[in-house]
């Protein structure tokens, strides 16, 4: 006789039926497991935050490297300002033609060449100011300077807009870190200029800066990054598993490229922003040269420009901590109103004699300028049409770099010719126009930063 022995029903025998559990659910994109500040080395590496900061410091170094050589030189804070001049016109022109270079072939292709150009041209510059007599030699190398130094930061910030554009709070950290990193430098550089010109001479201050370039620059054009950046990298491709469109839907139509005088007029209000902002740089740099070379210390303009940007760094770092409901037009103003008290008792401060009240009177006009400068970065890169974000971007940054030229040879006229004191009153006139500009911000342009053109 056979015995059969009963064994306990399977889950999956017939006999004991039990209903399925649904099909798992397709996965949620994971969020990112950082967010802010502490996200930024995980998108680029954690090597490109250092690389990218010493490749932009030979360029804040040559601001007040080139005034202090050529008045060092030729005994003329006039025609230190020329110089300066010189070389902010020329990256007027260098660098919005990085930018669409940048947009159309890479920024690599771009960097590779400009580095090595920019080396000799700051060679050549440190060799004509030692010559007398060579002054159409000197300003022709600074224009050659500025039209080929690379352009690091607003590079930088392309590269940060492509690989975070899915994370609209790391873009804003990101912002606001190279606000803080520009600012660092422009502390940093010319208190090594200081440094050096003391501790040597300003032409060793200016070989060093054209060493930073040749070096780090190369680092910045080779790191990964750059392939974000790249022609075929749309501003805005959604990243994987995080697009909207419906399956199997037709791309959307491109949309027409955007030219140089539509690019213009979308990035009027940042660039005219940027531009009194140079000009307060650069007023305030001249202002400091003549008034230090009249105290008996001219090696000590840097170390005391520098003092603006220790506040300046801190409070750029914390505006991504501001709440978000307050606007880009009500922090535009409110940080100009800022920039205005402090220039106006930087005016006193000089006007009563004392050094120390100077460099109490920086450091707190300096506590407004990063807020300033992320905000202004901000609107123009909300402004910026798709595949013309470097370009934008180049273009605000230049406009920047033309206020410096025109702060410091009109505040070089006005120490030469008029009186130290008389100098001081360019920055007043930039943190106005600041003011005025922020007033006129109105609504972004609607840009489609969905398309690729």
């Amino acid at each position: 006789m056979t015995t059969t022995v009963a064994r306990p029903a399977s889950p999956d025998s017939a006999a004991a039926p039990s209903p399925l559990p649904p099909p798992p659910a397709a996965p949620l994109p994971a969020a990112p497991a950082r967010t802010g500040y502490a996200r930024l080395p995980q998108l680029a590496g954690r090597a490109f935050l250092p690389v990218a900061f010493l490749a932009r410091l030979p360029f804040s170094m040559l601001t007040i490297g080139t005034l202090l050589l050529v008045t060092s030189t030729t005994s003329s804070v006039a025609l230190g300002g020329l110089a300066s001049a010189a070389t902010a016109l020329g990256t007027a022109v260098g660098g919005p033609t990085q930018g669409v270079l940048a947009d159309r072939v890479g920024q690599r292709r771009v960097l590779l060449v400009c580095v090595p150009l920019a080396t000799l041209a700051v060679l050549g510059l440190v060799l004509a100011a030692s010559t007398p007599g060579a002054t159409a030699a000197v300003l022709v190398a600074a224009a050659a300077t500025g039209a080929s130094a690379p352009q690091v930061g607003p590079l930088a910030r392309v590269r940060w807009l492509r690989l975070a554009h899915a994370e609209p709070r790391t873009v804003g950290a990101a912002m606001s870190y190279e606000s803080t990193a520009d600012e660092v430098s422009f502390v940093l550089g010319p208190a090594l200029v200081g440094v050096l010109a003391s501790a040597g001479s300003p032409q060793a201050a200016v070989l060093a800066a054209a060493g930073g370039i040749a070096v780090f620059g190369t680092a910045f054009a080779l790191h990964p990054t750059a392939r974000a950046a790249a022609p075929h990298a749309p501003d805005a491709e959604p990243a994987p598993g995080t697009t909207d469109a419906p399956v199997g839907a037709m791309p959307a139509p491109a949309t027409p490229r955007v030219g140089t005088a539509a690019l213009v007029r979308r990035e009027g209000v940042a660039l005219v922003g940027m531009l009194a902002m140079g000009l307060l740089f650069g007023g305030t740099q001249a202002a400091l040269t003549a008034l230090t070379r009249d105290a008996g210390v001219p090696g000590s303009a840097g170390l005391v420009y520098a003092v603006m940007g220790v506040g300046s760094a801190v409070t750029a770092l914390a505006v991504v901590a501001l709440p978000r409901r307050w606007g880009l037009r009500g922090r535009w103003v409110t940080f100009a109103a800022g920039l205005l008290a402090g220039t106006l008792a930087l005016v006193l401060a000089a006007a009563g004699g004392s050094l120390a009240a100077v460099v109490v009177a920086v450091a707190a006009t300096g506590l407004f300028v990063g807020p300033v400068m992320v905000t202004v970065f901000t609107v123009a890169g909300e402004r910026a049409p798709a595949g013309r974000t470097a370009a934008a971007m180049t273009l605000v940054a230049s406009a920047n770099v033309v206020g410096v030229a025109m702060g410091a040879s009109g505040g070089g006229a006005l120490a030469d010719g008029v009186a130290t004191t008389a100098a001081f009153a360019l920055p007043v006139v930039a943190a106005a126009l600041l003011v005025v500009t922020g007033v006129s911000l109105t609504s972004r342009p609607q840009v489609d930063r969905d398309r690729v053109v």
